[in-house]
């Protein structure tokens, strides 16, 4: 590590800039993120590279689902130099800039290359400027002014922010930080295979000795996926290699992000990620105070996250028998008789993502909230106002399969309807929460507006699906078609530009043969250059990049565009002789 910097470093000097705020960071889990060796005059490639990684996270489950949970900071901290330390060699210049950041582990001479580290409590320190963002609610993520591929994983994530994959790196990193997920790789250093593991059954949820019969029969680590399509490819089942060793221990996934940066977590890593994003915030967010008992002419209330991809279910119970369903519990409405009644609302997020019960029932999934109700109680009157307390950002348009939400104020004896509207015309939503993707709106853009009293919140809905185009080097042999054919005798180049209607970046993805959907980040040494298939693949930093059998194949091609929005695949078939 070098010399700390964080001494030289003036707070003043740095700015935090809101770039998505859900809500009141002091409930809401808050990325910050910081760049190092930017200079005044590069803060705009900073922001460039800041926004690409963030467009690429938003495309990554459970990221994208949970994206409302999350509020995201940046802090631009100008440094006298440009670049950061030991890039891409040993011998390259060392800087001074404000996190220290230096690739090969921090010029280390038996470092790793592209272990990119920062001065940690230097990071803290930058993190600390952001109000609301405390240790246990929020997650660093480093970005170093380099287009040398790197980053690291351990309190806090560090990524290069002008690589062609750098984006992917970002995710892969949280993975760690965040999820405490381990390597997925069969080596340490790269080119050098990691040998055989022997110790005892890892730690890792994603990493095992175990058979899967024996996972079935114990119902341990992933049993519970077993032979399901991988969201990353394949079939999850036991795939050996991982944790650095190419023998002896086996993963889930042949290709999860874990082990290759370009593939989605697979449903192993997706639930841990799933658990640790909802435990930095509080599924119930506000409630009816529970401390004093309240009268049976009270409407008892909770305020809940909001899934992006989803409702969470809300039950209320009296006396353990359930009774409702929905934000607010009109108590007047029950008929309660005579004396003390304990009554309980349960919110629970009934993803698909999590499969673990152990998961589910806690606190970052489960919670609940009790009342005791005395009927002799009668509650004081009060004037409260209909009107609209938080609700999805309205500074951004939502997409079409979102589910969007509005919380109102609380009138003590009365419960409050959001009513909904789509192009002028009434909807039917929740009380406070709307599911645009059962509406199957058409392909266009429309307004949604909600209405509770004289208040009035709107929203642009984006439900036009980007389109993507493929560009491949010339062919031997083409055939036009319904589903185009070409034949190539050696290799060749695919390139995809995705397009919509609306700013900002389009994510475009392929996968081959049915395999798991790829990001399309142009060609590892260039983001410009198009994807390079040949029958051995070529390869760079000892990895190897588009290796295509000879024979035939199918080549499915898609766009995600700002709003979330995926556009309907297209596909060429190709092959190779």
């Amino acid at each position: 590590m070098l010399p700390a910097q964080a001494a030289q470093a003036r707070e003043p000097d740095a700015k935090v800039v809101p770039i998505q705020v859900t809500g009141d960071p002091a409930k809401r889990f808050n990325l910050v993120i910081m760049g190092d060796g930017y200079t005044a005059v590069d803060m705009p490639k900073f922001r460039t590279h800041l926004a690409k990684h963030l467009n690429d996270l938003w495309t990554i489950e459970p990221f994208k689902s949970y994206r409302s949970y999350v509020n995201v900071y940046a802090v631009e901290i100008p440094s006298q130099e440009s670049g950061v330390s030991c890039d891409p060699n040993l011998s390259s210049p060392r800087h001074k800039t404000p996190l220290s950041m230096a690739f090969w582990s921090g010029c280390e001479k038996d470092g790793i290359q592209r272990l990119l580290v920062m001065d940690s409590a230097a990071a803290k320190t930058y993190a600390d400027l952001v109000p609301g963002a405390t240790l246990g609610n929020r997650q660093i993520l480093a970005l170093a002014n380099s287009d040398t591929y790197g980053g690291a994983g351990g309190t806090y994530a560090t990524a290069s922010g002008g690589n062609a994959m750098s984006a992917l790196i970002a995710p892969h990193e949280l993975g760690h930080s965040l999820g405490g997920l381990a390597d997925e790789y069969d080596y340490y250093q790269r080119g050098v295979p990691g040998g055989t593991y022997t110790g005892k059954e890892p730690d890792a949820i994603h990493a095992t000795l175990l058979t899967e019969q024996q996972m079935k029969a114990q119902k341990a680590k992933w049993w519970r996926w077993l032979g399901e399509r991988s969201e990353s490819g394949g079939i999850i089942g036991r795939y050996e290699g991982g944790l650095y060793f190419s023998k002896g221990v086996w993963r889930p996934s042949q290709h999860s992000m874990m082990k290759t940066l370009g593939y989605y977590f697979d449903q192993v890593s997706r639930e841990r990620m799933t658990q640790r994003i909802s435990a930095k915030v509080n599924l119930v967010q506000a409630q009816t105070p529970t401390d004093a008992p309240v009268g049976k002419d009270r409407v008892l209330w909770v305020e809940t996250m909001h899934p992006t991809g989803h409702p969470l279910s809300t039950t209320w119970t009296v006396d353990g028998k359930p009774v409702w369903r929905g934000p607010n519990l009109d108590l007047s409405r029950l008929h309660l008789r005579k004396g003390t009644h304990q009554v309980t609302v349960t919110v629970t997020d009934p993803t698909d993502f999590v499969r673990d019960p152990a998961v589910r029932s806690s606190a970052a999934l489960t919670q609940t909230r009790t009342w005791t109700v005395d009927t002799r109680l009668s509650t004081p009157p009060s004037d409260v106002p209909a009107d609209f307390t938080t609700t999805t950002p309205t500074d951004q348009p939502v997409g079409a399969k979102s589910v969007v939400y509005a919380e109102t104020t609380h009138p003590v004896t009365r419960a409050l309807k959001v009513r909904w509207e789509i192009d002028g015309r009434h909807v039917r939503g929740g009380d406070r929460d709307i599911d645009l993707g059962r509406l199957r709106l058409s392909k266009s853009t429309h307004r949604l507006v909600a209405r509770v009293g004289s208040k009035s919140r709107t929203w642009t809905i984006d439900a036009q699906t980007p389109t993507v185009k493929y560009e491949l080097s010339k062919a031997t042999q083409a055939r036009a078609g319904r589903t185009p054919e070409y034949v190539f005798d050696g290799p060749f180049t695919m390139r995809l530009t995705g397009a919509d209607d609306r700013p900002g970046v389009v994510v475009s993805e392929f996968r081959v043969d049915g395999d798991g959907w790829f990001n399309y980040f142009g060609w590892p040494t260039d983001s410009s250059a198009p994807w390079r298939f040949s029958e051995n693949g070529t390869v760079i930093d000892s990895l190897t990049y588009g290796r295509l059998g000879k024979g035939r194949h199918t080549v499915e091609y898609r766009a995600i565009d700002a709003a979330g929005n995926i556009g309907k695949p297209g596909k060429f078939v190709v092959t190779l002789r």
